[in-house]
């Protein structure tokens, strides 16, 4: 067979098999060759995909061929027009690089030195602004708008695009990454909706955290149209992401998810600059055919965009195959030192490597050679991989662009390895940048003030910038823009709450399913209900929700088609594109991502959801507190149920599954309140606190997380008393018995489960030793440390003011003796209100590794249960001289506290 015919078959497709006919073989080549010469590559598409249907039937052996050729996907004669002005458009993208780079170069002045990020922009303007002129549509648009989520680095590059719409002020740009020293005109450093909760609306800047949002946004879309709340038939999101953030697991995690349901209004937007922060993402191979076979192997579609029209005649020539041969055999450290040298570089170590490429260019100069862009920077590729993507049907797409980092930033940072971290331009480097971009400065203008060289704007009345406010107003108004604008929630009546509070008679039961029976019956509302999106990992039967599949189903877009094994039961699985609970699998970082998704719709939809998700408590802030801090920047609303919580109640699944911190944690984000709940009617109350608070007209910040703790051992819940304390269950802690003796008298504090210990305490102390001991039942440690914390600032900043008293000192006061709290997590879940408390105050807590035993055992363990409350309380009475000083001594030896299976707090009842 002839070379150049050997050569032709690209991907090693034949390089392992023996040819027994290469007559034979190059009349099909040659035929194939005519085929696409008279009818263009479409049709030799189909011909080719009919080949291969056909050799399958016939059982022969058809490699899956997972990357294509280092080339552009889509040939020139399948690309379409570029509707714009291409000049109009690269003259204000200048605009744009030029005002991105000085807003980051500013921000570095002496007195200020804040950081930013100068390199991410200058190579991906051209996908941005692609985008932005074609594709992007806004709230306005008749569609409802697309969702980008922009990469995170690149954020100056929107920040400038507003400058020239108009929407930001210079003030505002010189206030980059200082949004309280120059407040009201600061700017947050990345896409923070939360900073910025009238411009941006995703944050990406956690890596990994995006694309999968991204791809949880996208199936959100979908659910919002088949269970018909809002057509979102005509809306697209779009992804931008680097490839180094390609090897966060989260980036690739959800993949399947995106192919299983064919979202093929997903758009990935992969910038392949081939840089880390720190050199390349892939030095001795090729990151951007790793990630086309990784797409393709997922189920996705991939655009491939590589190489600038300046490439084209060169391909064109390529008959032989020698130049596509260098392309895919260069690995991406030299194609980054490529760009970080010179033409006459290129020329010796790129095209040299074959005298066939070397002759390609040999009349041409270095500068030609130098101006060879890659695709990622070309207006008409970019354009037509959008295209492409907007109108490919049945699957997901990722385009795989490639940049250069720092692109037209001058030789300092173009393609450099440390270009990402490089903030400021030295004068040399400005001057370069201007004549690169052409800009209308002199060196008198930029030798001025070094840090702080023009920006640029025309002003409103300029063509240029009409052309580009009239592209947006075409695509419907401003990308990105947040708008809370949405529909009225109409919340439960109280009726709704009733079973609740009733308690279970003379049934136990956990208060997992106290919860799980509040959320039926909230589901059942008929006004609230449909906006209730139970979210579950794949746990529902652990967590007693399997009552609701024959009801509200299972979402799945594609329907049941299959007949399943329980049909025939009460209970039976079923699926259903209507369905309402979103079953994720085993997929937290999915589940909490589809919780973002929910919790922001009324902001991103105008529609209001209500995110339930339920979950083990071990694994929601501990595995995914990264994406619930990114829910909380993105301003979702919801509520996240830790169920089978505590350190010593869902007793047999030993250490990784023991929560003994999840409260501690979830403590640190400022979005979230925490709340421990004993009882059924104390979750009544917490929920519709909840629901109230981000829906309700009197919320003063609606955008909370509620999360409440439940557990799976179960008691008999007791119904709401007549004088229930609403404000204390709310606010975080209320006394739910009061001592009936009198005696040395003890306050005994617990949460959740540990309540019925405190209870057994009371009665223990009472009959045993004549102590008198009162029982609060604390829901909130977090919250009463947070309004105690509150109160402190408060006298702190305004000294001649009467100082607020904290919440739970308030309720403390007038409660006699020393304080003892118990619960089910770390000592410095309790701790955290120590400073608050006006009396003596001892903690117990779970401060070790969890582990597999009885819940009594585990709590003698610890030294957590009624026992250890009793002699705790003993010990601080003795203290004081109120009871006798042998009197814990005695208590130790009569409970046998040293003994874990002398332990008697809880019972072996519950599932999991």
């Amino acid at each position: 067979m002839a070379t150049e015919d050997i050569k032709n078959i690209r991907s090693a497709l034949t390089t392992s098999l023996p040819d027994a006919d290469p007559e034979e073989t190059a009349e099909w080549l040659e035929s194939f060759d005519g085929l696409l010469d008279a009818e263009g590559t479409k049709r030799a598409e189909f011909i080719i995909r009919s080949l291969l249907q056909r050799a399958s039937a016939h059982s022969v052996a058809v490699p899956f061929v997972t990357t294509t050729d280092y080339v552009n996907t889509i040939p020139v004669d399948q690309e379409p027009e570029f509707p714009g002005d291409e000049e109009i458009e690269r003259t204000y993208r200048k605009w744009l690089r030029w005002n991105a780079a000085i807003m980051v170069h500013r921000a570095q002045r002496s007195d200020i030195g804040v950081g930013g990020h100068i390199s991410t922009y200058a190579g991906a303007a051209t996908l941005y602004e692609v985008g932005m002129n074609h594709f992007f549509r806004g709230k306005d648009h008749p569609s409802g708008g697309d969702q980008v989520f922009f990469q995170g680095h690149a954020s100056p590059g929107m920040y400038a695009r507003a400058f020239l719409e108009g929407r930001l002020t210079e003030e505002q740009m010189n206030g980059f990454r200082q949004e309280k020293s120059a407040a009201p005109n600061g700017l947050s450093s990345y896409p923070h909706p939360r900073m910025m909760p009238d411009f941006w609306e995703f944050p990406t800047v956690s890596m990994g955290i995006g694309p999968t949002n991204a791809i949880y946004q996208a199936s959100m879309n979908r659910y919002l149209e088949n269970r018909g709340l809002k057509d979102t038939s005509d809306q697209q999101v779009w992804a931008f992401l680097g490839d180094g953030e390609m090897d966060e697991p989260e980036s690739r995690g959800a993949l399947q998810l995106a192919a299983n349901e064919g979202l093929d209004n997903l758009n990935f937007v992969i910038n392949c600059n081939m840089q880390r922060l720190d050199g390349p993402v892939r030095g001795n191979g090729k990151i951007m055919q790793e990630l086309e076979a990784f797409f393709r192997g997922a189920g996705w579609n991939v655009i491939k965009v590589v190489w600038g029209r300046e490439w084209d005649a060169l391909l064109d020539k390529d008959d032989d195959g020698a130049l596509v041969e260098i392309m895919n055999t260069t690995p991406d450290g030299d194609y980054q030192t490529f760009k970080a040298e010179s033409g006459g570089f290129v020329r010796d170590h790129f095209f040299g490597r074959s005298p066939q490429t070397k002759a390609m260019v040999a009349d041409m100069s270095d500068e030609e050679i130098w101006q060879l862009k890659r695709g990622g920077h070309d207006y008409r590729k970019v354009y037509a991989a959008y295209k492409a993507a907007t109108e490919f049907k049945g699957k997901p797409t990722v385009i795989l662009a490639a940049t250069v980092k720092g692109y037209g930033l001058g030789a300092h940072f173009e393609g450099r390895n440390a270009t990402h971290q490089m903030k400021k331009l030295t004068l040399e480097d400005l001057k370069n940048f201007r004549d690169h971009l052409r800009m209308p400065f002199s060196d008198e203008d930029l030798e001025n003030d070094l840090y702080n060289p023009p920006y640029y704007h025309p002003g409103p009345d300029d063509p240029t910038i009409k052309y580009m406010l009239e592209r947006r107003r075409a695509l419907g108004g401003n990308v990105p823009e947040r708008r809370d604008q949405r529909a009225e929630v109409k919340l439960p009546e109280d009726k709704a709450y009733d079973v609740a509070k009733r308690g279970s008679g003379k049934q136990q039961a956990a208060t997992t399913m106290a919860f799980v029976r509040l959320l039926k019956d909230l589901m059942r509302d008929k006004e609230f209900g449909k906006r209730v999106v139970p979210i579950i990992p794949d746990e529902a039967r652990t967590f007693g929700m399997d009552s609701f599949f024959p009801t509200s189903k299972i979402y799945n877009p594609l329907g049941q088609n299959y007949i399943s094994v329980d049909r025939d039961l009460m209970l039976a699985y079923k699926e259903s594109p209507q369905g309402q609970i979103f079953h994720v699998g085993i997929n937290e970082a999915g589940a909490v991502s589809a919780f973002t998704a929910s919790g922001t719709s009324y902001a991103t939809h105008g529609e209001p959801l209500i995110p339930v998700y339920v979950f083990y408590s071990m694994f929601g802030f501990q595995r995914t507190g990264d994406f619930i801090w990114a829910a909380a920047d993105q301003l979702a609303r919801g509520f996240l149920i830790g169920a089978t919580a505590g350190i010593t109640t869902l007793a047999g699944e030993g250490t990784q599954h023991m929560d003994g911190h999840s409260p501690v944690l979830a403590s640190t984000n400022p979005a979230v309140r925490t709340y421990d709940p004993a009882y059924g009617y104390e979750i009544a109350h917490i929920v519709k606190a909840g629901l109230e608070e981000m829906y309700g007209p009197d919320s003063e910040d609606p955008n909370k997380i509620y999360y409440l703790t439940v557990y799976n051992e179960p008691i008999v819940q007791p119904a709401e008393p007549a004088d229930v304390d609403v404000e204390g269950i709310v606010k975080g802690i209320h006394r739910i018995k009061e001592a009936d003796i009198d005696g040395p008298r003890v306050q005994l504090l617990g949460s959740g489960v540990s309540v019925p210990w405190a209870l057994d305490a009371q009665r223990i102390l009472a009959e045993d030793w004549n102590v008198s001991a009162d029982v609060w039942s604390v829901t909130s440690w977090v919250e009463l440390r947070r309004d105690g914390l509150a109160a402190e600032r408060d006298a702190f900043l305004d000294p001649d003011a009467e100082p607020r008293v904290p919440f739970v000192t308030q309720r403390l006061a007038g409660a006699t003796g020393p304080v003892i709290a118990t619960t089910d997590y770390r000592s410095e879940l309790p701790d955290g209100i120590r400073q608050f408390i006006p009396n003596e105050f001892a903690t117990l807590g779970g401060n070790d590794f969890g582990f597999a035993d009885t819940r009594a055992a585990a709590r003698r363990y610890f030294h957590i249960d009624s026992h250890s409350m009793v002699v705790r309380a003993l010990e601080m009475l003795a203290r004081r001289g109120e009871v006798d000083v042998k009197a814990p001594a005695q208590a130790i030896e009569k409970y046998q506290l040293h003994d874990v299976r002398a332990g008697k707090s809880g019972n072996a009842g519950g599932e999991s």
